[in-house]
């Protein structure tokens, strides 16, 4: 029975149809689930209204009705439909999308009392850093003041916090771990977006916005800009790894540690050839 109802909800997914890639998020089978409704409610309206539009065309054609009728229409067929509309989308926005968002929200602090990997993704003309606190779990301290070029992390040389921090030019994260990415930005506003964990987060010069989301499976995929930002939007493209959480922290520490002797107590925003 579970069988027969998943191959059905694997059928009416148009978001299949369309070609959304597969979901690797703890989150993403809520996302695909509102997508799937909202096309299906679509595809409805283009089916009614088509309809209505053809059965006008043919109803009130010239050769049936020589003469013009000053009155119209005489019923309210068509405001009905429309308060039909109305009631849909409200439901759809008091019914799954508010409470989706509330989920989403409330699922902050589990993230972070499960210990959820931190790391600020920094988005510039035409690319994305990422800045991770090293073996200490503190980040050092962040002076936008600093900035020297296009995807500075702005970390103060002067904080024993940051000795240790390390910029990478690869998102990783580990399998099975929540992991928040605040989002920021050193020039324009660029937006943040992983399809495959059905996710996206505006980022905004100036300001750290959270973004939470669980990887469900490894995976080795791209992230993009959604955000038209200059000449090279179109090649704004980052990559990220999840990986088993051994793999990740050892690759972790190696990069931690390597970043500490290189510093020698002072923190460069260059990033650091992977490993």
């Amino acid at each position: 029975m579970l069988y027969i109802l998943a191959e059905t909800a694997e059928f009416l997914s148009l978001g299949r149809l369309i070609g959304m890639p597969e979901n690797f998020s703890v989150h993403g089978s809520d996302v695909d689930h509102l997508i799937d409704v909202i096309q299906w409610f679509m595809v409805a309206l283009f089916v009614g209204w088509t309809a209505f539009f053809l059965y006008t065309i043919v109803r009130f054609h010239h050769s049936n009705n020589p003469k013009a009728d000053y009155y119209g229409v005489r019923n309210h067929i068509s405001s009905h439909l429309e308060v039909g509309v109305i009631v849909v989308e409200a439901v759809l926005l008091l019914g799954f999308a508010l409470p989706f968002w509330s989920e989403r929200v409330d699922t902050f602090q589990e993230a972070v009392d499960r210990d959820a990997t931190r790391v600020r993704a920094i988005g510039y003309q035409f690319g994305w850093k990422y800045h991770y606190a090293g073996e200490d779990g503190k980040f050092g301290r962040v002076d936008r003041s600093l900035v020297k070029e296009a995807g500075d992390a702005c970390i103060d040389k002067d904080d024993p916090n940051g000795f240790d921090d390390f910029i990478v030019t690869t998102l990783m994260l580990a399998v099975d771990r929540p992991a928040i990415v605040n989002v920021t930005s050193t020039d324009v506003i660029h937006n943040y977006a992983i399809i495959p964990m059905r996710i996206q987060q505006d980022a905004i010069p100036g300001t750290d916005i959270p973004m939470w989301f669980t990887p469900t499976a490894e995976i080795e995929t791209t992230v993009v800009c959604a955000q038209l930002c200059g000449s090279g939007h179109g090649d704004m493209k980052g990559l990220l790894k999840v990986v088993k959480q051994s793999t990740f922290d050892k690759w972790h520490k190696e990069m931690s540690d390597t970043a500490f002797e290189e510093n020698g107590g002072k923190v460069s925003s260059e990033p650091i050839a992977q490993q």
